[in-house]
């Protein structure tokens, strides 16, 4: 019995990543998974696992590779700073290289079938682990006086991550990096604060 090609299994994830990005979960078959990264079926089957399996794989790629920035911006000092860099993030990635990219996490769970409902249920949970994690960031500014005492950090952190989903969607539907950098620059001008900076930076020392 003949032997597979061996392959470089980091760059078949970065291929498979670049077609799910493209073609979301549904719309990816494994004869385009094939194509991509020139490996035949079995060596996919043996390295990875099934489609499901790729897919997940993918999305933590995706999420160490090309949105690290969600997580880095909660180490921002001030709320407003945290949202700049989630926001900015967003444009960026979901226009890389003047493509029309949108998000993989939301073209991979636009639309889902039965047999794909395990991958939108995983994709949902991601979201609102990193809306959580927004939440709470938000909540410790509001305590610091980083926002206003009366501020909703549930809902500031759920309209962050709208905005950003709506972006992505924007963003796959070819609006230009402009439109969305000018959809960030709209949130922060509104953006509700606390205390003046310097008494928020001394209320933040104590």
């Amino acid at each position: 019995m003949g032997r597979h090609r061996e392959f470089d299994p980091e760059r078949a994830l970065e291929a498979a990543l670049v077609v799910f990005w493209r073609k979301g979960y549904e719309g990816t078959s494994f004869e385009d998974l094939t194509q991509a990264t020139g490996v035949a079926r079995p060596g996919l089957y043996a390295a990875f696992g099934n489609k499901e399996a790729l897919f997940l794989k993918v999305l933590d790629r995706y999420e160490a590779t090309y949105v690290a920035f969600m997580r880095e911006a909660l180490g921002e000092p001030h709320a407003r700073d945290v949202v700049r860099r989630i926001l900015e993030g967003n444009a960026i990635v979901h226009t890389l290289d003047g493509e029309s990219r949108g998000c993989l996490g939301i073209n991979g769970a636009m639309a889902c079938s039965d047999e794909g409902e395990p991958v939108r249920q995983e994709l949902v949970r991601r979201r609102a682990a990193s809306e959580a994690a927004l939440r709470d960031r938000l909540e410790r500014a509001r305590r610091e006086g980083d926002l206003p005492a009366d501020a909703d950090s549930t809902v500031l952190a759920a309209y962050v991550m709208t905005i950003g989903q709506g972006m992505a969607v924007q963003a796959k539907a070819g609006a230009p990096r402009q439109k969305l950098d000018a959809i960030a620059a709209h949130v922060l001008a509104t953006w509700p604060t606390g205390l003046p900076a310097a008494s928020s930076e001394r209320a933040g020392t104590r």
